[in-house]
C-alpha cells in the first residue's frame, strides 16, 4: 500500500494520539498506549478537531473490576488509523461534550460495560439489554427493558405521534417517536433494540468456523460486507495472505451487494413517490444482481461465498463470460432507467429539498456512506483505506452537495454506474490463483482493526486475541450505528408524510444497530 501526503495527527505537545495503525493490520496488544483517563480524553477530543475520526470506542473488561476503554481515530486523508486506550473503574468524565461523535458510543459503553460517563448530555438506554461485557466481579444491574424516557417538546398545540415497533409492512422492529407543531416534525426520537441477540458475545465464544454463519448473519442485507470484514480481521490475526484472484472475487462479490441494494433503494423511492415504471424496471435489476450471487454462490444474498483464506467458490471462465454479458445488460437498463428517474420533473419535486441534513453536523457525528458523500463529505474506505482489489483498480467517490433525499438518490445513481465499471474491468481480467488459502492459528494477544466499504458505508471489526490465540474481544459496528441519528435529524422541519421517504433514502439496518 503506497503512502499518501499528510503528516500523522498530534495532540497538544506534538505527541501522536496513538499507536498507528492500518487497516487490517495486526499489532501486539501491548504497543496499544494506555493513558490516564484525563490524558485519553485530551488526545481523543483534541484529534478529532485536528481532522481526525472517532471509528471506533469499546470497552475490554480488565482483571476483576476494571475496565479499558479503547478508541480508535481514523485519519482518512493518509489512509491511518490510531489507537489508544484507557482504564476505567466505573465513573469517568465524558467524551461526547467535546466530540459529539462519541455520543452513541458512551451510550453502548453504559449499556454494555455498566460504565457512567459524568457529563453525557443524552445518556439513555441504547438497545435496553443488561450489561454483556461486565468486569469479572462487578454485579449485573438489573435493567428494565421497557422504562425509557422519552423526549418531550413542550407546548398546547404541540402533539406526539408513535410509529412502531410493529410496521404494516414486512419491515424490522423499531419505535419512532415524532414530536410535532400540526404536520411540522420538531423532533424525532428513534428507538431501537428490539432485537438484540448478542453477536459479539457469539463471536467471541465460537471456533472460527461457527462464527463464520453469525457474522453473515450480522445484517441480513449485508452478507459480503461484514463476512469480508470477519475475514479480515480474522486473516490478519492468522497471517494468511490471499490470492489475488480470490481478493478480486471478493471484491466482484461486495460491488454486485452494493448494486442489488442501491437499485432496490432507487426503486422503493420511485415507489413512494408513486412513479411506478421505475419502481418495477429497479426492482426488476435489482433481482438480476441477486441472481448473480445465486450463480456464484447458491445463495441470493452471498452465504458461504467469502471464506478465511479466500471464496469458497471461483468464478469458473463460462460463468464469468455469463456474467460479462448480464452486466452489459445491466448497465444499460440503469442507464435508460436512471435518465427516465432522474430527469422526470415531479420526481425531482418531490425529492429535492426533503430530508436535508448539513455538512457541519455530518462531520460532527460522523455520517458515513452515502449519507455522508450526499453531504458532499468524500469519505470511503474503498479510496481513505484500500484493502484488496481497491488497492489496485479505485472507484472514485460519488458525492452530492445537498444533503437531502435528492442527493442520496443521486449518489446511489452514480455508485451504481461505477461499481457496474469496476465489476465488468474485474471480471474481464481475473487474474490466476488458487481459490482458497489455509488459515494459520490466531496470533496471541494481537490487536486488529479491520474496515469495509459496505453499501450503507463503513463496516469497522475490531478483534483482540487472548495469551492462547482465542478471540478475547469481538467488537462490530455496522454503519447504521452512525447513521439513524442521520435519520432523526433530517426529519426536524420536515413534515411527518415525509417520514418514509427520508427513512427509505437512508435504508438503515435494524439488525446491524441492534447486534
Amino acid at each position: 500500500m503506497s503512502e499518501r501526503s499528510g503528516s500523522p495527527i498530534r495532540a497538544a505537545g506534538g505527541d501522536a494520539v496513538g499507536l498507528a495503525l492500518r487497516n487490517r493490520w495486526s499489532v501486539p496488544w501491548r504497543e496499544v498506549p494506555e493513558l490516564a483517563i484525563e490524558r485519553f480524553r485530551q488526545r481523543v477530543v483534541q484529534g478529532v478537531r485536528a481532522g481526525a475520526r472517532l471509528c471506533l470506542l469499546f470497552g475490554v473488561p480488565e482483571d476483576d473490576a476494571d475496565t479499558r476503554i479503547v478508541a480508535v481515530l481514523a485519519e482518512d486523508h493518509a489512509g491511518r488509523l490510531f489507537a489508544l486506550s484507557t482504564r476505567v473503574e466505573f465513573r469517568y468524565p465524558a467524551l461526547t461534550p467535546g466530540c459529539p461523535s462519541a455520543h452513541l458510543f458512551e451510550r453502548e459503553l453504559a449499556e454494555q460495560c455498566g460504565l457512567v460517563p459524568e457529563g453525557h448530555p443524552w445518556l439513555k438506554p441504547l438497545r435496553r439489554h443488561p450489561p454483556d461485557h461486565l468486569p469479572a466481579r462487578r454485579p449485573a444491574p438489573e435493567i428494565d427493558r421497557e422504562a425509557y424516557s422519552f423526549a418531550r417538546v413542550g407546548g398546547g398545540q404541540v402533539h406526539e405521534v408513535a410509529v412502531g415497533p410493529v410496521h404494516a409492512g414486512v419491515i424490522e422492529p423499531g419505535h419512532f417517536r415524532f414530536q410535532a407543531h400540526g404536520e411540522e416534525v420538531l423532533f424525532l426520537e428513534i428507538v431501537l433494540g428490539y432485537q438484540h441477540r448478542g453477536v459479539e458475545r457469539l463471536l467471541e465464544r465460537s471456533s472460527i468456523e461457527r462464527a463464520m454463519p453469525v457474522a453473515e448473519s450480522i445484517a441480513g442485507d449485508t452478507v459480503i460486507g461484514h463476512s469480508e470484514t470477519f475475514c479480515g480481521a480474522i486473516e490478519a490475526l492468522g497471517r494468511c495472505q490471499k490470492s489475488v484472484r480470490a481478493q478480486s472475487v471478493r471484491a466482484i462479490a461486495l460491488e454486485i451487494e452494493r448494486l442489488a441494494n442501491h437499485l432496490g433503494d432507487l426503486g422503493a423511492l420511485a415507489g413512494d413517490v408513486a412513479f411506478a415504471p421505475a419502481a418495477a424496471y429497479f426492482g426488476r435489476m435489482r433481482g438480476e444482481c441477486l441472481n448473480l450471487l445465486l450463480e456464484l454462490s447458491g445463495n441470493r444474498f452471498g452465504r458461504g461465498l467469502v471464506r478465511p483464506g479466500g471464496v469458497g467458490f471461483d468464478l469458473e471462465p463460462a460463468m464469468a463470460a455469463d456474467f460479462r454479458r448480464r452486466l452489459a445488460g445491466l448497465a444499460r437498463d440503469a442507464d435508460s432507467v436512471g435518465e427516465l428517474f432522474f430527469e422526470n420533473e415531479s420526481v425531482r419535486a418531490r425529492l429535492e429539498g426533503v430530508g436535508a441534513t448539513a455538512r457541519d453536523a455530518c462531520e460532527a457525528l460522523g455520517f458515513v456512506g452515502p449519507a455522508a458523500r450526499a453531504c458532499d463529505v468524500e469519505r470511503d474506505i474503498r479510496h481513505d483505506h484500500p484493502y484488496g482489489a481497491f488497492r489496485f483498480t479505485q472507484i472514485p467517490v460519488s458525492t452530492a452537495w445537498a444533503g437531502d433525499v435528492a442527493a442520496r438518490a443521486l449518489v446511489r445513481g452514480l455508485e451504481i454506474r461505477r461499481s457496474l465499471e469496476f465489476v465488468a474491468e474485474q471480471i474481464a481480467a481475473l487474474p490466476d490463483g488458487p481459490p482458497r488459502q489455509t488459515l494459520a492459528p490466531l496470533r496471541p494477544d494481537e490487536f486488529v482493526v479491520a474496515l469495509t466499504e459496505g453499501w450503507r458505508g463503513e463496516i469497522a471489526h475490531a478483534v483482540l486475541t487472548d495469551a492462547r490465540g482465542g478471540i478475547r474481544r469481538y467488537k462490530v459496528k455496522d454503519p447504521s450505528f452512525h447513521n439513524w441519528p442521520a435519520l432523526a435529524l433530517a426529519m426536524q422541519a420536515n413534515q411527518i408524510s415525509d417520514f418514509p421517504l427520508c427513512n427509505k433514502s437512508f435504508n438503515l439496518s435494524y439488525a446491524g444497530h441492534d447486534l
